[in-house]
């Protein structure tokens, strides 16, 4: 069946072919199904650059799926995947956004000499953190938190694309996230004394 005619077979019947690895059956369900998912994924998104990182990773799964079960409608089930995706996204973006408004709060909250001089040191030793990251991570975490451009901006200026700006900022953000939390914690502990 590698060599029959995809463009003539159902849905269901290429899902059977995409779960023996059949490339061609692939290449064909991307082909009448991409602009549905990418259009399902920007519907929800707003972020043209976000949605074909969704699409993709739509198609991913579609392709390492394990299970060779039919799948009844496509289109429903690419859409539940589309939502799931969405929803993983907006939870790493929400969890990787309240750093600097930590740092506000954080400075809002310093009112004695122990308070600003614990802060003071937080400050230098986040920096050896920021410094301790790679060059690049370095870079992009410096142009999104300092100079407060977004993702695609920073991809336009470095010449690289926004997934990878995304993926760069979100490894920094969880090598920082640990070492910020501990901080904050014992600046809390120690100025509230």
């Amino acid at each position: 069946m590698y060599g029959e005619n995809v463009k003539i077979l159902e849905d269901s019947a290429l899902v059977l072919q995409v779960a023996a690895q059949n490339r061609l059956a692939f290449d064909e369900l991307y082909d009448r199904h991409f602009k549905l998912v990418y259009n399902a994924a920007f519907k929800r998104l707003r972020n043209a650059d976000q949605a074909a990182d969704i699409a993709q990773e739509v198609f991913v799964q579609l392709w390492t799926r394990k299970s060779i079960a039919p799948i009844e409608n496509l289109p429903a089930y690419l859409f539940t995947l589309v939502r799931n995706n969405v929803f993983k996204f907006l939870e790493r973006e929400q969890r990787y956004q309240p750093l600097p408004e930590l740092f506000d709060q954080w400075d809002g909250s310093t009112s004695n000499a122990d308070a600003v001089l614990l802060y003071q040191e937080f400050v230098v030793a986040f920096e050896q953190l920021v410094n301790a990251l790679s060059p690049q991570q370095q870079i992009i975490f410096r142009m999104r938190y300092e100079q407060e451009l977004s993702p695609a901006e920073i991809a336009e200026k470095l010449d690289i694309s926004p997934k990878t700006v995304r993926n760069q900022l979100g490894k920094a953000l969880v090598r920082l996230k640990s070492a910020v939390e501990i901080s904050i914690l014992f600046y809390f502990i120690f100025s509230s004394r």
